[in-house]
């Protein structure tokens, strides 16, 4: 099928592109691998699961209700249940692979003149003694059984990990009837205050998550950190431990929380496969953009947490510049700046919030130090820290590539998501973009049969 713009990832920032671009004429398709649009932040629950007050999962639920009405009213084409994988170019024109139905094996292939890579992020997740434990989520996972499935992982839970989203997932959680132990945050008040004025502007929203917490007394445990978690056939509690201002565990201060289930996270990392394999330039782990959100490959555009993450307000922002920027070149026009200077003042500020974000609720350091060489790294391929540690110390890999090559770790399903920034951190690297030619496993049927070049004009 044919379209002038193509949006890969229906969240805030893609919808709010595609609304932007559609209401200046252009005809946009957006490509999303989810059963409907909204993203992980808006993400709702089936129709058939009859939720009668779905606001109450949500953060902004009018900002979601402007952009689904708009959504309804406009003319843009959505493709739910589409996963998107590669994305080329030949003469001018790209061409969007995904896949769709039950086996995920259907080709369908979307051919336009622009793109734009609303991809998100996925969780860091740092490994521990006792994480591959049924009962142990990430918090993003565990936030969207909440939104999606209307249902919670257990009756008691620990909270742990750092970051901003661990005050949604504790206080959604006590509102659905679950016993929160406690919440237990690596960063420190003192550390978080060091930024307190690039936060001015998020401390209502925390001011209010403060409140919920103690409106349901959970409790807060801040500069702690989750050192094991215990059970056999499943979670049946953690051991946290309080943490000293170099990172280290204090010895004697480790106590133990019963609980059925542990919603851990440490923040997001963006997604930037499709933009590895358009040749798009890569700052560290996030989509370099320009002022208009161009990346360094004509015709591509990015926004939201694939440029660095900072919350659905900054991804909005992000998407609504990217989407006039393209509707006016497409119709070979220079965009007007000032048509969306509020945008850009709200991704200033936002960007600047989502710095001190990062700066303030960085993983603990020597989390490393704290994983037993017994305990699994990668998960799919069923790798260990010891031979992670043994691929650097005793055979020489230098890098984390090389540790993949000698001990296949981030070779499996994921390739790579759950466990890149954990091997990254044992072998003493950053985290890296991941190089791979395609942004998820293609049945070779699909790859047989793929077509380089678009059709001939007129062909749908």
């Amino acid at each position: 099928m044919r379209t002038e713009l193509a949006v890969i990832g229906a969240g805030p920032a893609g919808l709010a592109a595609a609304l932007a671009a559609a209401a200046r004429g252009v005809h946009v398709t957006v490509v999303d691998g989810a059963a409907g649009p909204g993203g992980q932040y808006y993400r709702q629950p089936a129709p058939g699961l009859g939720a009668r007050r779905p606001r109450s999962l949500h953060h902004g639920w009018r900002t979601w209700e402007r952009l689904r009405d708009g959504l309804a009213a406009s003319d843009v084409r959505v493709l739910t249940e589409h996963q998107a994988w590669f994305v080329e170019q030949h003469s001018g024109v790209f061409t969007v692979h995904a896949l769709r139905g039950l086996g995920e094996d259907e080709p369908v292939a979307v051919h336009a003149g622009a793109v734009l890579l609303a991809t998100g992020g996925y969780e860091y997740v740092l490994p521990f003694p006792g994480w591959t434990l049924p009962g142990v989520l990430t918090a993003g996972g565990t936030q969207a059984m909440l939104k999606g499935g209307l249902v919670v992982p257990g009756r008691t839970a620990v909270v742990a990990g750092t970051g901003p989203l661990l005050l949604p997932v504790a206080t959604g959680l006590a509102a659905a009837g679950v016993r929160v132990a406690a919440l237990v945050e690596s960063a420190g008040p003192a550390h978080v205050a060091r930024h307190a004025r690039a936060l001015a502007g998020k401390l209502p929203e925390g001011a209010g998550y403060a409140a919920r917490l103690l409106r349901h007394r959970v409790r807060t445990l801040t500069r702690h950190t989750v050192v094991r978690a215990h059970g056999d056939d499943r979670l049946t509690g953690v051991t946290v431990a309080a943490l000293d201002a170099d990172g280290h565990t204090r010895p004697g201060t480790g106590r133990y929380l019963s609980c059925d289930t542990l919603a851990v996270g440490h923040g997001m990392l963006p997604h930037t496969d499709l933009a590895d394999g358009l040749g798009c330039r890569v700052d560290g782990t996030a989509v370099a953009v320009d002022t208009e959100q161009r990346t360094s490959v004509p015709g591509v555009w990015a926004a939201g947490e694939a440029t660095g993450v900072g919350g659905a307000g900054l991804a909005l922002a992000e998407g609504h510049i990217a989407g006039r920027s393209i509707a006016a070149r497409l119709r070979g026009t220079a965009p007007d700046p000032s048509g969306w200077a509020p945008a850009a003042r709200t991704r200033e500020t936002l960007r600047t919030s989502a710095a001190a974000l990062a700066a303030a609720f960085a993983p603990p350091a020597h989390w490393s130090d704290r994983v037993t060489d017994d305990t699994v790294v990668c998960r799919c391929e069923e790798v260990t820290a010891g031979a992670v540690r043994e691929a650097v110390g005793g055979l020489g890999a230098g890098d984390v590539r090389t540790v993949k090559l000698l001990t296949r770790a981030g070779m499996g399903w994921c390739q790579g998501r759950m466990c890149a920034p954990a091997v990254a951190g044992l072998t003493g690297c950053g985290p890296v973009p991941s190089r791979r030619p395609f942004a998820r496993p293609v049945p070779l049927g699909v790859l047989a049969r793929h077509q380089p070049k678009p059709p001939e004009e007129g062909h749908a």
